[in-house]
C-alpha cells in the first residue's frame, strides 16, 4: 500500500476496545461515555480486517485500546493472528497497554509469539500514579511487569511528559528502565479530545526541554534505529539502553508515517492527527467476500494526508481532534 506521498503503509494499530480500566488525565475525561456493543466490532470481524491489511503488505500489528486486555476473549485475537506471525505474513505482533492486566497474561501473550510490549507508566511514585491514572494502582503494573519480564516479553516503557507532575522525575524513571533493561520513550502531550478546562495547556511539556534536562544528568547520543514508529531514538551511555522521543508537536515525525489506525468500530483513521476517515465496517458485513474491503482499504490509503495539524498555545487551547486518545488507540 502506497499513499499519496509514496509512503508504504506497513503498519496497523488496532484499537479493540475503547474501553479501560485507568481514566489518564491527558486520556480521557473521569467520566467517559463509552461505545454501546452493539456498535463494537466482534473479534472475528476484527481479526478478519487485520487479515486483510495482512494481505495488501501490513508487515506489523500493534493492538491498542483503551486498554487492550480488558476486552472480553481478548487472547482468542492473539491466537487468530498468531498464525500469521507463523505463516511469516506478519513479522511482529505487540501491544500497548498499561499493564494492569499483565500478570494474568504475560504468559499467554509470548506463547502467542508477542515478543515485546510497550507499558504506558508515567511515574513510579505510588500518590502521583494514582493521580494521574485517577484509577489505577502502581503495585498492579509492577506486578504486571514482573510477569513479563519472567515471561521473557521485552519491555519499553512510554511515559507522557507531563508539566508539573512528572517533569523532575523523568531522569530517575530513565535509570530504572536502564536498570531493568528496559528502553524508554517520552511523548509529548497530544491536543485529543476534551480533558476539561485549559488543563491540556497546562500540562504540555516541550521534549526539547526535557531533553535539555536530561543531558545534564546522562550522555545521550542520536542513533539510527527505528521500531516502525514515530520515535527517534538516543542511546544513553550510563545505562546501555534506548531512549525514545515522540514529538507530534516541537516537531513532527510525518514525513516517514506508515501507520493507520482502526478502531473497534471498523472506522480507519488516515492520521492519529486528522478527523478524515473511512468506514470498514459496512463493506465487511455487506460480503463474506473481502473484495469490498480491500477496495474501501485502497481508496481510504489513497486519501491519507501529509501530516497532522497539531498545535498547543494560548489561542489553540482546545482539541485538534474531537475524539479521545483512546478512541483511536494511544
Amino acid at each position: 500500500m502506497l499513499d499519496p506521498f509514496g509512503r508504504h503503509i506497513d503498519y496497523l494499530r488496532v484499537s479493540v476496545t475503547d474501553r479501560c480500566d485507568f481514566r489518564c488525565v491527558y486520556c480521557m475525561s473521569e467520566n467517559m461515555t463509552f461505545l454501546p456493543k452493539k456498535d463494537v466490532l466482534s473479534l472475528e470481524e476484527l481479526e478478519r480486517l487485520c487479515a486483510a491489511f495482512i494481505g495488501l503488505g501490513v508487515k506489523k500489528l500493534r493492538l491498542t485500546g483503551g486498554e487492550p486486555l480488558v476486552r472480553k476473549n481478548i487472547m482468542s485475537l492473539f491466537r487468530g493472528l498468531s498464525s500469521h506471525l507463523a505463516s511469516g505474513a506478519l513479522e511482529e505482533l505487540t501491544l500497548t497497554t498499561n499493564g494492569s492486566q499483565l500478570k494474568k497474561y504475560a504468559q499467554e501473550l509470548a506463547d502467542c509469539g508477542v515478543r515485546r510490549i510497550n507499558v504506558s507508566i508515567d511515574t513510579l511514585d505510588a500518590d502521583k500514579f494514582k493521580a494521574i491514572t485517577r484509577w489505577g494502582q502502581l503495585d498492579q503494573v509492577m506486578d504486571g511487569l514482573a510477569a513479563a519480564d519472567a515471561a521473557g516479553l521485552k519491555v519499553k516503557l512510554n511515559a507522557v511528559a507531563l508539566r508539573g507532575v512528572n517533569d523532575e522525575e523523568l531522569g530517575d524513571m530513565l535509570q530504572w528502565a536502564g536498570d531493568r533493561g528496559y528502553d524508554m520513550t517520552i511523548i509529548e502531550v497530544m491536543p485529543m479530545g476534551d480533558v476539561g478546562g485549559d488543563a491540556r495547556l497546562d500540562q504540555y511539556l516541550p521534549l526539547s526541554m526535557v531533553r535539555a534536562k536530561l543531558s545534564e544528568r546522562f550522555s545521550l547520543s542520536d542513533i539510527d534505529y527505528k521500531t516502525g514508529g514515530p520515535a527517534r531514538y538516543v542511546e544513553v551511555k550510563e545505562t546501555g539502553g534506548r531512549l525514545g522521543f515522540i514529538t507530534p508537536l516541537t516537531h513532527n515525525f510525518c514525513e516517514s508515517c506508515n501507520r493507520v489506525r482502526l478502531t473497534c468500530t471498523g472506522t480507519l483513521f488516515m492520521c492519529l492527527g486528522q478527523e478524515d476517515a473511512a468506514d470498514l465496517r459496512e463493506p465487511l458485513r455487506r460480503s463474506e467476500a473481502d473484495d469490498a474491503v480491500i477496495e474501501a482499504i485502497h481508496e481510504a490509503i489513497s486519501r491519507k494526508p501529509k501530516g497532522h495539524d497539531f498545535i498547543i498555545d494560548r489561542r489553540h487551547k482546545g482539541p485538534a481532534v474531537g475524539r479521545h486518545m483512546s478512541v483511536t488507540g494511544g
